[in-house]
């Protein structure tokens, strides 16, 4: 028979596990009743030790677990018949101010003097379950780009065809009127591109193309889409410093970071507010990077997105960077606009930031490093219309796209460059060997068959190094990003003659 010293030494170990258990452990009687709650049951549900003793387990529960439980334990009493005990399973717990949360539930029974009791041990699933629906919102978002990035090749294959053949058929026009029919089919053109340039940023699959811009030029082209936008509840101002400097970016990762954080506003002011834009440019030393992680010294520019809004509490404002993030309704938000914004920041070598008080409104703050705005010339002769003229260099033009194919024959001839053309890589390779005078080969990046255009790019570079490589897609950046194409010149359809004509010349220098 244990001594009472050992039995006191037990006591002592059996409160040490207990209170020093991650989990919450909490046993009960026969009749439901509570005898004893552990210091993590304490901090899980939100109720003090003495609040748990006397108690029916039962209101700790949410309906309909409440209301069958005394059920389920006389049954297992007078059948035996398990439904948690000795197996576990996942139930939901309510705590004191009204939360239901996941958790898994582990029940095992003891007797004591003929009286038996039950323990479970009570892990909070809040977290893992939060951190699987965030991985089932990235595979969704995942396949949202995989999709968006086909049908955005197929589009802009369709766009390609439609801005080259108006653009030359306006040229041939004389009549003012057709000129400028022309012009507007050309303008909803390159509204159809910009609307998939932007939604290849929301699914996070687009392609940065860098290059040095002025971003007043961006906050004033966009005035007119986010009146609309915002609607006439919200007053839109901007306040553009006139001696910003430049900085390079991607034109249309700006563009989405922009109308984000405009419509981030917007929603946080629903009865009406005031919206500011503002760019300035900012000269950071030690001190004033002390609070901005990862950012060195330097010259910057900031552009600030201000609103008279209902303003972020401390907790929500640590979080709203983060994937999935989000303190819209369910339907409402993907938890994904401020984090673009962050990672384009980041991307480009600068910072965000965010300062908000409740009922003081949010102002969020991009820092994008400072450009020197050298962009580099192509040299040549300028058409009538701007485009820089070849000097008779042989192209090939790799295309399966027959229209496009065409097309860009067509173009390129028109640019004074002697154009040779094929429909897939085993064919531009065949007319390589045979045609060994060929300046650049210009191919589509997708391409059906064995080799696309990545693959062929690969080939040339290791058969025929003198030839230069131009690739053109519409296709996303799963595609694009790959290592060894990051020398390797692209081209993002849809393109004006003048954007083909600037990046043919700059390849061939």
């Amino acid at each position: 028979m244990p001594s009472d010293s050992d039995t006191g030494g037990q006591a002592a170990k059996l409160r040490a596990i207990l209170e020093s258990a991650l989990d919450a452990i909490i046993t009960i009687d026969s009749q439901g009743i509570i005898t004893t709650a552990n210091p993590a049951a304490e901090a899980l549900f939100g109720y003090a030790a003495e609040e748990f003793i006397g108690r029916n387990i039962r209101f700790l529960m949410p309906d309909p677990y409440r209301t069958e439980h005394d059920r389920y334990i006389a049954n297992y009493l007078n059948t035996g018949q398990r439904r948690i005990i000795g197996i576990g399973r996942e139930v939901s717990g309510l705590k004191r101010d009204g939360t239901v949360f996941p958790m898994h539930l582990a029940v095992s029974e003891f007797e004591i003097a003929g009286v038996r009791y039950f323990t479970g041990i009570i892990h909070d699933l809040t977290q893992s379950k939060a951190t699987e629906r965030a991985l089932r919102e990235a595979q969704k978002m995942e396949a949202l780009g995989q999709l968006t990035g086909g049908i955005a090749h197929d589009f802009n294959n369709l766009l390609t065809v439609i801005l080259g053949n108006i653009e030359m058929l306006e040229s041939r026009l004389s009549d003012r009127e057709q000129r400028d029919l022309a012009k507007e089919a050309l303008e909803a053109a390159e509204a159809g591109a910009r609307l998939t340039s932007r939604l290849l940023a929301f699914a996070r699959r687009s392609h940065l193309e860098p290059e040095p811009v002025n971003l007043n030029q961006f906050v004033l082209s966009l005035t007119d889409i986010l009146h609309r936008t915002l609607g006439e509840t919200i007053q839109l101002s901007t306040v553009l410093d006139p001696s910003l400097w430049p900085v390079k970016v991607d034109p249309s990762q700006v563009e989405s970071a922009i109308v984000n954080l405009a419509v981030n506003a917007r929603d946080a002011m629903p009865k009406g507010g005031r919206l500011v834009l503002e760019t300035s440019n900012a000269r950071l030393d030690a001190d004033a990077i002390a609070g901005l992680q990862d950012l060195p010294a330097g010259d910057y520019v900031r552009l600030s997105v201000t609103d008279t809004g209902h303003g972020m509490p401390q907790e929500v404002r640590e979080r709203a960077f983060e994937p999935f993030f989000t303190t819209k309704e369910t339907g409402r938000g993907t938890g994904l606009g401020l984090s673009m914004v962050y990672g384009l920041a980041k991307q480009s070598g600068g910072h965000a930031t965010i300062y908000s008080e409740i009922d003081n409104g949010t102002s969020v703050n991009l820092y994008l490093p400072r450009s020197d705005g050298g962009m580099g010339t192509a040299a040549g002769a300028l058409d009538d219309q701007g485009a820089f003229m070849g000097a008779g260099e042989r192209i090939l033009v790799v295309e399966d796209d027959e229209r496009v194919r065409r097309l860009t024959v067509e173009r390129l001839r028109r640019l004074n460059y002697r154009v040779l053309d094929a429909a897939d890589a085993k064919a531009a390779l065949h007319i390589i060997a045979n045609e060994p005078a060929i300046d650049l080969v210009f191919s589509d990046l997708v391409m059906p068959g064995k080799m696309d255009g990545r693959d062929l790019a690969r080939a040339i570079a290791t058969r025929y190094p003198q030839i230069r490589v131009l690739l053109t897609s519409g296709y996303s950046e799963d595609v694009v990003r790959a290592a060894e194409l990051r020398a390797t010149r692209i081209l993002r359809k849809p393109y004006r003659q003048t954007e083909l004509a600037e990046a043919i010349a700059k390849a061939l220098i």
